[in-house]
């Protein structure tokens, strides 16, 4: 049995995990911790004013803690559901001793130290670490993240980005000359559980925000290896995340060709379903770790559509997945 410790587990994404890891045979949790001044310190997780659906299911309590000396020789893996300034600072910990991390925020998801000041207003300490960290898009870098220590798990907006454009660049398809268009709504819950006016549903109007400051934007590029236009918006609506790309392919691409790129490459993988004709809605993925895709094409005009849980396969999901993946274990076991 693997030992795991979710950090930052009051929060919506580290719900999810300790749902997902509590029913994976392969996996014991050995605690769920928070920060040490934190307002939920000493809750249960499945208090109910906290995630009272996980009641008779995960009822550990959440342990208020920044010194893990005391867990740290009981523990191979640590979930990271943190800010990227906690990440940043307590995973060369967890490395450092052995442990396998699973980090969900952006602390080390592009392997360059110059970008972190630039869009996380930091200086990133770590390059060591940062130099060896593996990006855990799971269906592209499964042969990486089956021998990584530390697994940087993308942004929920870049997963939904990447899945339908990669195997298109990938294959050519697309006319590099015109920048894809990335226009992508999520739900509240991505803003996390922190209280917040803008964020609270009454005052959530559908609305685009970070035009061009985004941070998601250079890690899609980053990891696109190809420039795009990325325009975020946040709706009225609790979670997922619904991604209308428009793009142009290169003369004589047909849809059947687009059809057979995509359905070619997701054939053997399991959380990514391609649609054969017409596009996903959100409704089809939410509460479930899939990334479904779809497309219409007009001469060469194409559009992409893509929708995700952003807790499941935009977050929670794919960590699973991913530490499924680098211990040998079924890519779903637990998922579905």
């Amino acid at each position: 049995m693997l030992k795991a410790v979710i950090v930052g587990a009051s929060g919506y994404a580290g719900a999810e995990l300790a749902f997902y890891l509590n029913r994976h045979p392969e996996v014991e949790i050995v605690a769920l911790t928070v920060s040490e001044n934190s307002q939920d310190a000493g809750k249960l997780i499945s208090d109910k004013d906290l995630h009272p659906q996980l009641k008779n299911v995960v009822d550990m309590p959440l342990i208020g803690m920044s010194d893990y000396s005391s867990l740290i020789d009981d523990i191979d893996i640590a979930f990271l559901a943190t800010d990227h300034a906690v990440s940043h600072d307590i995973a060369p910990y967890f490395l450092e001793h052995g442990c396998t991390v699973f980090d969900l925020s952006g602390a080390f998801r592009v392997n360059s130290s110059s970008f972190y000041p630039n869009y996380y207003h930091f200086t990133h300490q770590y390059s060591e670490w940062l130099n060896k960290a593996v990006y855990g898009l799971a269906e592209w870098n499964f042969e990486q993240i089956k021998t990584a220590q530390l697994i940087a798990v993308p942004g929920c907006y870049p997963t939904a980005a990447q899945l339908p454009l990669k195997p298109l660049i990938v294959d050519g398809l697309l006319d590099q000359t015109k920048l894809p268009v990335i226009n992508a709504i999520s739900g509240v819950s991505g803003a996390g559980r922190k209280a917040s006016l803008k964020n609270s549903f009454c005052e959530v109007s559908v609305e685009a925000y970070g035009l061009f400051t985004h941070r998601h934007q250079p890690e899609i590029v980053a990891h696109l290896d190809q420039d795009v236009i990325f325009i975020p918006h946040l709706g009225n609506f609790k979670r997922g995340i619904h991604a209308t790309i428009t793009c142009q392919v290169k003369e004589g691409v047909t849809a059947e060709m687009v059809s057979a790129v995509l359905s070619n490459y997701y054939a053997d993988k399991p959380l990514v379903r391609v649609y054969q004709n017409g596009w996903p809605a959100l409704k089809s993925v939410v509460g479930l770790p899939y990334c479904d895709i779809g497309f219409a094409l007009n001469d060469r005009q194409l559009i992409l559509i893509s929708v995700e849980d952003n807790l499941l396969k935009g977050a929670a999901a794919q960590a699973v997945q991913c530490m499924n993946l680098r211990f040998g274990y079924a890519e779903t076991l637990s998922l579905i």
